[in-house]
């Protein structure tokens, strides 16, 4: 008698490890190999889209199980994540105040603080003592709330008027009053604030919460620091896809069909094809220096490659200040008058090579021409300039497009690098035209 093979064990580590590489129904075998409690801790640890792929290939009957595991601030990102023909069946698996409270949260932006935050939050009022605030609490404390790091004050009218800590709550007195020991100097974020600013003000306090009011000093509810990590991966994620040459990706890479990958790239890559066409026209317009002067088209190349790299530079450490806020539109002359030294510095560096590369290679005279001294001059010249002209278009750019208000990662790498190939071509034939006047030319 054959004896019964018995369902392999899946640990919630091996899970993860192999889950953005699994495809659907791989996904949900792995899942259903979890045991109930593990499988629950990883569920809820998901992001929407990954929740509402699992719900959906969950029988019905057990959706509302699932479903009712999630806070309302994730449960309203799984219904923001589903088409409409799925989202009022998925709202109908909620119990009504989870329900209500989901349908508030999806009335925001979804990249707006008031989008972020949960409604469920400890809270107590001002007249209270602090024994009964403590009793208060640890009623609270059983239901569903978000975070018990902070305690909120709140009045009749919700309006926030401070907050306190535990540590405040039993260090103090059991008759004093909560309005002695709170702490009236908060750190609030209005509920249309981009998520991304929110991010900062985590950043610049260190906070592990943030209560969200609305324009009257309402508390609306909180975002936490879990929700900030997510959106901080999610805009580094963008930008860096960005800066690649590209429209950002809406889910991870192997996740995303082959003809939507297309899409995000196809658009980018022509304006960029377009703009190198103009390197060919600018060849074009020197042809008759190259028909005489052969060897400088061996340089192109060079040429180019260094006036792009300086230019992808600049324009990467430009868009990364923005993004953290360490330069704003104001500090343009400064941006400015740093990279005219920096690429100066650096064209003469790579200038100093490029001469010393011609003029010492053996046989110079019979590779470059009797001229290669000349030849030498004009390449190192013509490296100094595009390098330098590179790091300023890279730099002013991005200021440029922020000004303008688009977005400074639209300032790609490539874009810069495509900019600067047809400028630099112009900087290279008109500096040897210059330089080998009279012999060459």
């Amino acid at each position: 008698m054959e004896a019964e093979e018995t369902p392999t064990q899946v640990t919630v580590d091996d899970l993860q490890d192999v889950w953005p590489m699994l495809p659907p129904e791989d996904r949900m075998t792995g899942f259903r190999l979890l045991e109930r409690e593990e499988a629950e801790g990883f569920f809820t640890r998901l992001d929407g889209d990954d929740q509402l792929q699992l719900l959906l290939a969950l029988p019905v009957a057990q959706r509302r199980t699932w479903m009712r595991l999630l806070e309302p601030d994730d449960a309203a990102d799984v219904v923001q994540a589903a088409d409409e023909d799925h989202r009022p069946e998925l709202l109908s698996l909620l119990d009504e105040r989870s329900r209500e409270e989901v349908r508030a949260l999806l009335a925001y932006a979804e990249d707006d603080a008031g989008g972020l935050m949960s409604t469920r939050f400890v809270r107590v009022r001002p007249e209270m003592t602090v024994d009964e605030a403590i009793r208060y609490l640890r009623k609270q404390a059983r239901e569903k709330v978000e975070t018990l790091s902070y305690t909120y004050v709140l009045d009749a009218h919700q309006r926030l008027l401070g907050v306190v800590s535990f540590r405040q709550l039993f260090s103090a007195r059991g008759d004093t009053h909560v309005s002695e020991v709170m702490v009236t100097d908060l750190v609030t974020v209005p509920e249309e604030m981009d998520q991304e600013e929110v991010g900062r003000i985590f950043a610049q306090h260190d906070l592990v919460a943030v209560p969200v009011l609305d324009a009257d000093g309402v508390m609306k509810g909180i975002v936490t620091i879990d929700d900030i990590v997510d959106v901080v991966e999610e805009e580094a994620t963008e930008d860096i896809q960005k800066l690649g040459g590209m429209q950002a990706l809406d889910a991870p890479y192997l996740q995303v069909g082959l003809w939507d990958m297309v899409k995000k790239r196809a658009g980018w890559l022509t304006v960029l094809m377009i703009g190198e066409m103009f390197t060919a026209t600018a060849m074009g317009y020197y042809e008759h220096q190259i028909s005489r002067a052969v060897v400088l088209a061996l340089f192109v190349p060079l040429i180019i490659s260094c006036g792009g790299n300086s230019g992808s530079q600049a324009s990467t450490l430009v868009i990364r200040a923005l993004a953290l806020n360490e330069l704003r539109l104001k500090d343009w002359r400064r941006v400015l008058g740093r990279e005219l030294k920096a690429g100066l510095a650096l064209g003469l560096i790579l200038g100093v090579i490029g001469v010393l590369r011609i003029v010492l290679w053996p046989d110079a005279a019979e590779v470059y021409s009797e001229h290669y001294v000349g030849v030498g001059l004009a390449v190192g010249a013509s490296v100094a300039g595009v390098v330098l002209w590179g790091a300023t278009m890279g730099a002013m750019l991005p200021l440029l497009l922020h000004r303008a208000g688009f977005d400074p990662a639209s300032a790609s790498a490539p874009f810069v690098a495509t900019l600067v190939d047809v400028t630099g071509l112009m900087i290279y034939f008109s500096v040897a035209t210059a330089v080998l006047k009279g012999t060459l030319l």
